[in-house]
C-alpha cells in the first residue's frame, strides 16, 4: 500500500459526520473489481485524477495488459450517482449517428451498470468502471472565432440527439428546486457550516429569489433533457472538423433545462480562455463571443426570449448549488475556499447587477 492511495476527508453529510475518515482507495477499487471479475487480475492501479474536486480517477491495467478507468466517488449521495450512471448508459445507448459513440460507456453486469458500493464505519464510497475513452483533439485554450461558431453548432445539435431520446430515459428524482430546498434545509439545521448570521441571511435571500422568479419564464416550455453542466475544455475532445467526439466527466450531470449548459460554454469561448486558477465570474455571458455562439446554436437549435432571459437564474442556481452547497465536499479544500469566499463577494452580488438577457435577445432577434 502507498501512501498517495491513503487521503483524508470529510464526508459528505456535514450533519451525520464528525472528524476526517480514512480512506484507502486501492483496497476499495480492488474490492470493486473483485465484485465486479474476480478472475481478471490487477497488475497496477494509478491516480489520474485531476486533483480539483474529490472524485478520483484511477487508470487500471491487468495482468494481460488490458485497461479501464474507474472512478471513486464519495460526493453527494450514493442513490443519485446510481441513478445518472443508469441514465447516461441509457444515453449513450440510444444517441444516433453522429454522437452514438461520444459519450464514455460504463461497464455493465448482468446487463446493468456495476456500481460498488463501500461501507466500513462512518466511510460511504463508490466505484464505476468505464471504458478508456479515445481522445482526438483538445481544443485550444483560447478559441478563435471559427472554434466558437463550430462549437455553437455542434453543441446545438447534440442538444436536439438528448431531446430526441428524453422520453426513453430513466426517470430522475433531482430537479432544481429539490437542490434549492435541500440548500435551504441545511441554512436552517447547520448555519454555521455557512459562515455568519449575515451570510446565511444573503443565502437565504438568493435561495428564495430563485424560487421566486421560477415563476416569471414559461418554464413549461422548457425542455427537459440531460445536461451535462461541466462543458470545461478538459472534459471532451473534437475531430480535426471540431466535431464533437468524446464526453467524459459526469460530475454534475443531471436531466433539467438545457440552459444550465450554456453558462460554462460561455466560459469555454470567453476572452480570458481557459485558467488553470480559475473563478465563476457572470461577466463571460455578456461577452460578444458567447453572442457569437449563441448566434449558431440558435441556427441549429432555435432558443426562445424567456431561456435567454432564465440565464441568470441558471446561473444562480449554480453558484447555490455547486458552490454554497456542495463546494466543499465536492472542490478540494483550496478551491472549495476561493470559490465560496467569491461567492460572497462577487458572485451573488453580479446575478441581478451585471447580467442583460435583452442583450442576447436583441442580437438573436428573438421576441
Amino acid at each position: 500500500m502507498t501512501t498517495k492511495n491513503i487521503i483524508e476527508l470529510e464526508l459528505p453529510v456535514p450533519v451525520q459526520t464528525k472528524g476526517p475518515v480514512t480512506l484507502d482507495h486501492t483496497l476499495i477499487i480492488k474490492k470493486a473489481w473483485e465484485g465486479y471479475d474476480a478472475s481478471k487480475s490487477i497488475r497496477e492501479i494509478e491516480d489520474i485524477s485531476a486533483m480539483v474536486s474529490t472524485n478520483h480517477v484511477f487508470r487500471i491495467t491487468f495482468h494481460d495488459d488490458d485497461i479501464i478507468i474507474a472512478k471513486l466517488s464519495y460526493f453527494g449521495k450514493f442513490e443519485y450517482f446510481k441513478e445518472d450512471h443508469r441514465i447516461i448508459h441509457s444515453l449513450s445507448n440510444n444517441l444516433l449517428y453522429p454522437f452514438e459513440n461520444l459519450l464514455a460507456k460504463s461497464l455493465l453486469k448482468n446487463n446493468r451498470v456495476y456500481i460498488y458500493r463501500y461501507k466500513h464505519g462512518k466511510a460511504d464510497a463508490w466505484v464505476v468502471f468505464y471504458n478508456p475513452t479515445r481522445i482526438l483533439e483538445r481544443l485550444p485554450r483560447r478559441l478563435e472565432d471559427h472554434h466558437i461558431r463550430k462549437l455553437g453548432q455542434q453543441v446545438g445539435k447534440f442538444h436536439k440527439a438528448c431531446s430526441r431520446v428524453k422520453n426513453v430515459l430513466p426517470k430522475s428524482s433531482k430537479t432544481l428546486r429539490t437542490d434549492i430546498f435541500a440548500l435551504q434545509h441545511q441554512l436552517e439545521i447547520n448555519e454555521k457550516r455557512f459562515g455568519s448570521a449575515m451570510q446565511v441571511d444573503f443565502l437565504k435571500y438568493h435561495c428564495d429569489l430563485f424560487l421566486k422568479n421560477r415563476s416569471k419564464y414559461n418554464m413549461n416550455s422548457f425542455e427537459i433533457i440531460p445536461v451535462f453542466i461541466d462543458w470545461n475544455i478538459g472534459n471532451f475532445s473534437v475531430t480535426p472538423e471540431l466535431e464533437l467526439y468524446s464526453r467524459w466527466d459526469y460530475d454534475w450531470f443531471r436531466m433539467s433545462y438545457r440552459i444550465l449548459d450554456f453558462y460554462f460554454f460561455s466560459r469555454v469561448v470567453s476572452d480570458r480562455g481557459d485558467r488553470t486558477v480559475f473563478s465563476y465570474v457572470i461577466s463571460t455571458m455578456t461577452e460578444d463571443r458567447f453572442i457569437l455562439f449563441l448566434k449558431e446554436y440558435h441556427k441549429v437549435n432555435p432558443i426562445t426570449a424567456d431561456e435567454i432571459r432564465f440565464l441568470k437564474e441558471a446561473y444562480r442556481f449554480f453558484i447555490l448549488n455547486y458552490v454554497i452547497k456542495d463546494g466543499k465536499y465536492f472542490f478540494n479544500e483550496q478551491y472549495a475556499k476561493k470559490l465560496q469566499a467569491e461567492a460572497f463577494e462577487i458572485y451573488l452580488p453580479s446575478v441581478d447587477r451585471d447580467f442583460d438577457a435583452e442583450k442576447i435577445i436583441q442580437a438573436l432577434k428573438i421576441k
